[in-house]
């Protein structure tokens, strides 16, 4: 449950501040026709992200595949699906490295993000043609929550719980809280650390998903010695006598490090009025 919490409450948060740049954009450039873009957009990355994961989650019929493919592909994507060792091992694999580099990048470039989308919308938006502009801002927009939305449904997938959906619900309302404080009382919320603790957690994360990767490769005899891996690493998974601990151990770590930070940031925030009185009193 804090798993699936923490997950839907930072990729919430992180599409509902895009969002926010995207608009804010728009109405500081005189573009608000462009308004209703985005908006529909942010409909339509939902709709694909909620059918993509329905059925990475659920399976596809065999039949509508091999229609769809041909009997030599369509039986490979059937096969694929079917086998839910195989299905949930590369799945896992898909989000270690979707997700990794994705928060890595972040890191890198998160305070050059707000700037590099105001280039990006800038240059589709000023099209001169409107629809050129409308369809390039509806891309624009359903391309990142897309990202977004498969982001969530990749992780979300490897919570192996039954208290998931309880956590995602809670972790959504979580999210519409910090965007709405962000909103009104910005200056009081320490974004950067948000996402670096939260960020933090999802490295933390795609640990024991890689592990759990690994042990159903083993599962459906991928790998040399399977067998052996596969027992080897039980005690790993979700439900094992050490992976299902992994989640304290995630959400320890990452207070204790926000609390560290949290106290780095203090002390030095006090060190240039102890300088400036310093330098008062020798006056």
């Amino acid at each position: 449950m804090l798993n699936s919490f923490i997950i839907v409450m930072r990729e919430g948060f992180e599409s509902f501040l895009l969002v926010a740049v995207i608009l804010a954009y728009l109405r500081k450039s005189n573009q608000k026709w462009l308004t209703s873009s985005v908006y529909v957009a942010i409909l339509a990355a939902l709709a694909a992200s909620a059918g993509i994961a329905y059925v990475l989650n659920s399976g596809v019929n065999d039949d509508m595949v091999q229609n769809m493919f041909g009997a030599t592909i369509g039986g490979y994507v059937s096969q694929f699906f079917n086998n839910e060792a195989l299905r949930e091992a590369v799945l896992g694999a898909l989000a270690v490295v979707m997700v990794g580099t994705l928060v890595i990048h972040m890191w890198r470039t998160g305070p050059k993000i707000q700037q590099r989308m105001r280039e990006r919308l800038s240059a589709v938006s000023s099209k001169s043609s409107r629809v050129a502009a409308v369809l390039g801002v509806f891309l624009f927009t359903f391309l990142m929550i897309t990202r977004e939305g498969m982001e969530t449904a990749l992780m979300l997938l490897q919570v192996k719980h039954s208290n998931l959906i309880g956590g995602a619900l809670l972790g959504l309302c979580a999210a519409i809280a910090f965007a709405w404080g962000w909103a009104r009382f910005g200056h009081l919320i320490n974004v950067k650390r948000f996402f670096q603790v939260t960020g933090i957690f999802l490295l933390l994360f795609m640990i024991q998903v890689g592990i759990y990767s690994f042990h159903e490769f083993a599962e459906a005899g991928l790998l040399p010695n399977s067998e052996f891996l596969h027992d080897a690493t039980e005690k790993f998974s979700p439900d094992g006598l050490y992976g299902k601990w992994f989640s304290v151990i995630m959400i320890g770590f990452c207070a204790l490090w926000l609390l560290v930070t949290s106290l780095k940031d203090r002390r030095h925030a006090h060190r240039p009025q102890i300088t400036h009185l310093t330098q008062t009193e020798s006056v």
